[in-house]
């Protein structure tokens, strides 16, 4: 990867409601302290392909490669735009809860990412889904959240477990998977993070996609600490075994979900070491085994749906 372009941007030189990012003053900054820093990186691949651009906002550097691989797997023609601000995580650990100021932040993103010809914007960070929505509207393109695809795939696998829709022809009972569910309860989500900030408001965000879509959930939140440090080092083994244990708190959950991009390659040592753990003395397997889904895939997918309904 390219390396980023570290710039300064002059906040509040403009009232809020100025709608022209293009106008706004940028002042670079070459050192590499921890000020409040806008990082942005086009990428060689946007003088070559012809795909629309797409902006990634990111509030931490581990989320870029892992959505980065998925759009080269799921999407590769589209031209990829970075836009790192590493202070947003900071100063919402640090705040304890989403302020007016950082709703404002991300409306200032996202209109530089639309005035710097993006298309479509995927926000990488999953702490802040009220300042998402108002950046989405703000900006009138295509815009989503980190995990609102995965949580619809979370969904539609939990209404299937708990009983509540069927494949064709079929009933729960015929689903050697499924049947030693039971049904008469809610359905459980497993929601486990690395950032502890996520919780709460990726647990809300789903909440209400359940509500609107009438499924009955019970989330089941769990953290791991430390996890997000090693990867910070570059010790992504500890990291990912980090996951892996903490999933195995959540194996009696339905469907599980792993809260932030920057967990996604964690995914395939955590389902498996549920499939593991599912393995009784005698060797067989248990009848069900809860998927674990990552944000990452869901939302490329996701947007590049939403843009081919735009430009149909």
């Amino acid at each position: 990867m390219q390396p980023l372009l570290r710039c300064r941007p002059r906040l509040g030189t403009l009232p809020p409601e100025t709608k022209d990012a293009r106008v706004f003053r940028w002042q670079l900054h070459l050192e590499h302290g921890r000020e409040h820093c806008f990082f942005a990186d086009c990428g060689a691949q946007s003088m070559s392909t012809p795909g629309p651009r797409i902006a990634l906002i990111h509030a931490t550097a581990l989320a870029i490669t892992p959505v980065v691989t998925a759009f080269k797997a799921l999407w590769p023609a589209a031209t990829l735009m970075n836009l790192l601000e590493d202070s947003l995580s900071v100063d919402r650990a640090a705040a304890g809860a989403l302020t007016d100021a950082m709703v404002l932040r991300f409306i200032d993103l996202a209109r530089y990412a639309k005035a710097s010809g993006a298309q479509g914007i995927l926000f990488t960070c999953s702490a802040f889904g009220p300042a998402i929505e108002a950046a989405g509207a703000a900006v009138g393109i295509p815009t989503l959240k980190p995990n609102e695809a995965m949580f619809s795939e979370a969904l539609a696998r939990a209404s299937l477990v708990a009983g509540r829709s069927f494949p064709a022809g079929g009933s729960l009972a015929a689903r050697g998977d499924l049947a030693a569910h039971d049904t008469a309860r809610p359905a459980r989500i497993g929601l486990i993070a690395t950032f502890r900030a996520s919780i709460d408001s990726m647990a809300t965000e789903l909440e209400a996609m359940a509500a609107a879509q009438g499924v009955d959930i019970q989330i089941v939140p769990a953290f791991v600490p430390g996890a997000m440090d090693a990867l910070a080092r570059g010790d992504a083994t500890t990291h990912h075994q980090a996951v892996a244990a903490g999933v195995q708190t959540l194996a009696h959950c339905d469907v599980i979900t792993l809260a932030q991009f920057s967990m996604a390659a964690a995914q395939g040592l955590a389902q498996a070491s549920l499939a593991r753990a599912s393995s009784g003395a005698s060797g067989t397997t248990s009848s069900f085994i809860p998927p674990v889904l990552a944000s990452p895939a869901c939302a490329v997918t996701a947007l590049k749906e939403a843009l081919d309904r735009v430009t149909a």
